[in-house]
Order: structure tokens, then sequence, then C-alpha cells
């Protein structure tokens, strides 16, 4: 198996092949008075992390780059536990990136590892559907995102329970770049993929599903997350999803493989059955095979795409009845805002990113 590529983005393709190993937890190569950090169990070396702090004082969320991540932790925020897995945090109340009114502890695929000579948004450091014209330019053409985690905790309180984002969190996604110009159709930075974990403070369980965004400009208002359920329910119902559901805690893995148009999705549980879907990134068939007429017909064809993976707080503190405005309270004090329960937090075990495989 290999990717398709041009002469050009080859050596970044490589890289990105060779960056999918696991790095076992038997891994020690260093002093006995170094904390480890989450780059000595994991193979982070084509990572970046968003954390929600301002260490630099820019008045901007901070991004440690590819080379910084190799050392770097955060005792709050991004670290490794007693059992070697590594744990992400996202308080309701802090800074966020500049499209977004949620909190963040999550990383993103950079296809160029510490080349900064390629730019964020090139193509070199993405991937792309094969259905793209220009996909030979790519970084890949497509590629495989693998994890296991459990999620810790959601935020415990919301100003408008009703809303669809409140006690939810997101713990991987496929994101496009947005484009400075948008005339070809695509560009937006929409996201054809997020997954989600959704719980109510009074129920045992939640529940996992993922969402498709429709990929049209933002003042469209049949711009919207298409949710697909795996376990328990989407965030469609406020019902309780009961023994259907993941409890806090309970570790289940999933599968993102993009292969050539396609976006194939595993979702797994040790004690249950497997959960798949398909979905083609280049047309507008939804994942039960309909057309949606209201969807790009094109789906994601000529974007630039990237994985993430974390934690992405979904309980924003903003309100003024939005589609993303749970108005959850926060203080901006972690030590508060943890005891009060307004945070999220995801623990994985495992993440591994590497080329597209056909599917089974």
């Amino acid at each position: 198996m290999h990717f398709i590529v041009s002469e050009k983005a080859r050596g970044v393709a490589v890289a990105f092949s060779a960056a999918g190993a696991f790095f076992a937890l038997s891994l020690m190569a260093h002093a006995k008075d170094k904390t480890p950090v989450p780059a000595d169990r994991f193979d982070l070396s084509h990572w970046n992390i968003t954390v929600p702090t301002d260490d630099n004082r820019d008045k901007k969320v901070d991004t440690v780059s590819v080379k910084k991540l190799k050392k770097y932790s955060h005792p709050d925020f991004f670290f490794l536990d007693d059992e070697g897995r590594m744990v992400f945090a996202a308080p309701n109340k802090a800074l966020t990136t500049k499209n977004s009114s949620n909190t963040r502890s999550e990383l993103r695929y950079m296809l160029r590892g510490k080349n900064t000579r390629i730019k964020t948004q090139s193509a070199a450091n993405n991937f792309a559907v094969l259905a793209r014209k220009d996909s030979d330019k790519f970084g890949s053409v497509g590629g495989r995102m693998d994890a296991t985690l459990h999620v810790d905790h959601v935020a415990k309180r919301a100003g408008d329970r009703k809303t669809k984002a409140a006690y939810s969190a997101v713990v991987g996604q496929i994101h496009a770049t947005k484009y400075e110009d948008t005339k070809s159709g695509f560009g937006y930075g929409n996201e054809p993929l997020k997954i989600y974990y959704k719980k109510f403070p009074d129920h045992e369980t939640g529940s996992v599903f993922w969402t498709y965004e429709r990929n049209l400009p933002k003042p469209d208002p049949n711009r919207t997350d298409i949710a697909y359920p795996v376990w328990g329910n989407t965030w469609k119902t406020m019902d309780d999803p009961g023994e259907a559901g993941i409890a806090l805690g309970e570790a289940f893995s999933y599968s993102v493989n993009v292969h050539k148009n396609t976006m194939y999705l595993t979702f797994r549980h040790p004690a249950r059955d497997d959960v798949n879907y398909a979905i083609n990134l280049a047309n507008n068939i939804d994942a039960y095979g309909n057309v949606d007429a209201l969807d790009n017909k094109y789906s994601y064809g000529g974007d630039t795409l990237f994985f993430k993976a974390g934690i992405y707080n979904q309980c924003s503190t903003k309100t003024g009845g939005g589609f993303w405005y749970a108005g959850c309270p926060g203080t901006g004090d972690w030590d508060v805002d943890k005891a009060n329960g307004d945070y999220a937090q995801a623990t994985f075990s495992m993440l591994t990113v590497g080329p597209s495989t056909p599917p089974e």
C-alpha cells in the first residue's frame, strides 16, 4: 500500500506513512528525574496541539509546534496519566481559536512534520480525496486515523440544556481548511466529520454519534450538521440512552479511513458489535444512500483536509440562542471550574495516523 502523490509531495507522504506506528508503553528512554510527556509514549512527530492557554500573553490561544511538542506537556490540559495514557482537558471558559466559541485541547495532524517551509494550509501539508483535480499535488490522497479512548468528563452544567451542544465534546475530526477565495464552491472550512460524546448529568450513560456538515457557506441556512447514531442517541433527543449508551470511563475505538473518495467509519467496543458507516466525500449522497439535494453536490471533493483528535469541548459559555451557544457556566479559573464540573476531558490509550487502506 502506498500513497498517490506527486514527486514534490512524496517526501511528506513517506513521513505520513512512517508516523503511523504507536510507541509501546515500555519505551522509557528518559532520565529518572524527567517527568514523561505524551510524546514519550505516542508518536506525535507529525502533530501540533492547540491548548486553552495564553502562556506567551499575546491574547491568542496557544499552539505548540510539532518540534516543541516532543518535550511538551501541561499539568492540567495535556499530560500522561499513571498508566501512560494521553489525557486532554478543556474548561468551558478559556481562550478559543479565531472561528470558534468552544475551548479545546486538540491535536492537528501535520503531514509536513517539522518542515515549516511548507505552509500549514498548503497541499503538501494536507490530504484530499481522489476526485479533486489536483489531488496529486497533496501530501496524500486520503488517510487513516485510529484511536482508542474513553471520555472521563463532559460539562455538568448548561444554561440551555436543550441546546444540541450541551453536555457534549468532540473527540475526533476531519476538518477542511478555509480559503480566502471560495468562488470554486469549496474552502468554507467546514467539517465532514466530528465524533461526539454527549451525556446528560442525570443519566448513567451517554451517547456516541458522528456528524457530517453540509459543505455550504456560513450564511446558507442549509449549512448544518447531520447526526448519525453509534451507541445510544444523537442530539435529536434528550431521552436516557440507558444500556444502549456508553458510560464515562468506558473505552471504545474509532477508525476513520478516507480511501480514494469514500470515508469509511468503524466504531468498536469490546462487548458490542462493530458499527460501520460509509459516505462518499465527492457527491451529495448521504450515509444512508439517499441524495441530499441541500448539500454541495460535490461534497468535499474540492477541499483541503486534515485530521484532529483530542477533546473539543462543545459547552460554550456564549449565549444568544445560536446552534452552539449552550450558555455553560465558567470562571476561567481552572481549579474552580474543575471543582464545579465545568470542563470536558478524554483519555487516549492509542492514536495513530497513516495511509488509507482498501475497505474490507
